[in-house]
């Protein structure tokens, strides 16, 4: 589900994992420049977007997201982590040109970016949910 990121900012390399209340991912804007912006939202944190960090593409063609005005975001790392089925850590680099595909959601002065995940096409995949991969033109 991606768990964690890893990406450059500013010449520093940041790695940051969502249940850090202060995680944000790199967005990049139509001018092409990156913003930082907050990773999904979780229990304890005052708003009402909704918890959690990932937003299902499925749920988003069928409307679910609607009411929270979305948009889709290119986030740019250098990789993500996901975890086992034996709750190890491992790493996936995306190739250059690539992103992972994420969605803008609003409320009010509240804006939050969602990972969208999809279902693995390989049929012995470990992880029932996976971030969907974009080409950047």
């Amino acid at each position: 589900m991606c768990g964690g990121i890893e990406y450059q900012h500013e010449g520093n390399k940041i790695i940051t994992y969502f249940p850090n209340p202060k995680a944000c991912l790199p967005v990049r804007t139509r001018n092409g420049a990156i913003k930082l912006m907050p990773w999904g939202r979780r229990k304890n944190q005052i708003g009402q977007l909704p918890v959690g960090g990932w937003a299902r593409l499925e749920s988003i063609k069928k409307g679910i997201w609607d009411r929270w005005f979305p948009k889709p975001v290119k986030i740019v790392i250098d990789q993500f982590m996901e975890k086992d089925i034996e709750n190890n850590s491992h790493w996936f680099e995306l190739t250059k040109g690539q992103c992972v595909q994420g969605l803008l959601a609003r409320h009010n002065t509240e804006t939050r970016i969602y990972v969208v995940t999809i279902v693995p096409e390989m049929p012995d995949a470990i992880h029932e949910r996976w971030p969907r991969i974009m080409t950047m033109p």
